[in-house]
């Protein structure tokens, strides 16, 4: 399996994927930044009166709704019924879904207006979407991953799709399989943008590997790594975020071979 994975990681390199966010204010330049080290090619594009060409010449779109309003909404809602138009690769990324009503019944439109083929999202978010009351800090997570294992199944079998959760354990469930990857560090929560960077890489990841949940645990393990990684030589959040953005960049597979804790089973 790490070396399937490795190979996804250099596919985004040799090809180089288009991928297109529709993200929040927040995050853009951390999530392009974060494709363009791994090797792939951001647009950022809002207007919803260029999306379906958007969609049409990218390989993948993600949609974060980190920043939402009437206008964002309406383009995701557009880049959803593209995607499916063209047979498109979408992941939503549903920030802070549970904080407010506006936030969840956006989401709710977003899916209902076609199948996310991820959802990426912390412990609460998938909580929350998935129908079971739950609490958030603003945008940050009070559940744990574990907590969360119960309403991604649900959620993955509801939807039909794969569901990746960020948390000091990582989880993807896809179908009859569930991954846990037991790379970061905590340090990594000091960053803002970081999930949603991992959701850009999502986008990468299935742009160049058709397995979604091969794609979607690829993605999982090179940004665990490469975080495991960078922290052990930085001072603090600051020089965290660029000593990522380096790893993403110069990555070895030796490197990773060494350091990714990942365990697959059969549900």
């Amino acid at each position: 399996m790490e070396n399937k994975i490795w190979e996804n990681i250099q596919k985004i390199k040799d090809q180089s994927p288009l991928v297109h966010n529709i993200t929040n204010y927040v995050v853009m330049n951390n999530s392009a930044n974060a494709l363009l080290a791994c090797g792939a090619s951001p647009i950022m594009a809002h207007a919803k009166e260029e999306i379906e060409q958007m969609v049409s010449i990218c390989s993948a779109t993600i949609l974060n709704i980190g920043t939402l309003d009437n206008n964002s909404v309406e383009s995701m809602i557009l880049a959803m019924q593209y995607s499916k138009k063209y047979g498109k690769p979408t992941i939503l990324d549903p920030v802070g879904v549970g904080a407010t009503t506006y936030r969840k019944e956006s989401a709710e439109k977003i899916i209902k207006a076609g199948i996310p083929t991820i959802i990426r999202a912390n412990a609460s978010e998938i909580i929350a979407l998935s129908g079971i009351k739950s609490t958030s800090k603003g945008v940050d997570s009070t559940a744990t991953s574990d907590e969360s294992y119960a309403p991604a199944l649900e959620l993955a079998r509801k939807l039909g799709c794969t569901v990746s959760v960020s948390g000091e354990i990582d989880i993807v469930v896809s179908g009859n399989n569930v991954a846990y990857i037991y790379n970061g560090d905590k340090m990594m929560e000091k960053v803002t943008g970081m999930g949603c960077s991992l959701s850009a890489i999502h986008g990468a990841m299935i742009a160049v590997c058709k397995d979604e949940f091969l794609a979607t645990i690829s993605a999982v393990a090179l940004m665990g790594v490469c975080g495991e990684i960078a922290a052990k030589n930085s001072d603090g959040s600051g020089s965290l975020q660029i000593n990522i953005l380096d790893k993403l960049y110069n990555l070895t597979k030796e490197e990773f071979i060494k350091t990714l804790k990942i365990e697959i089973k059969k549900i």
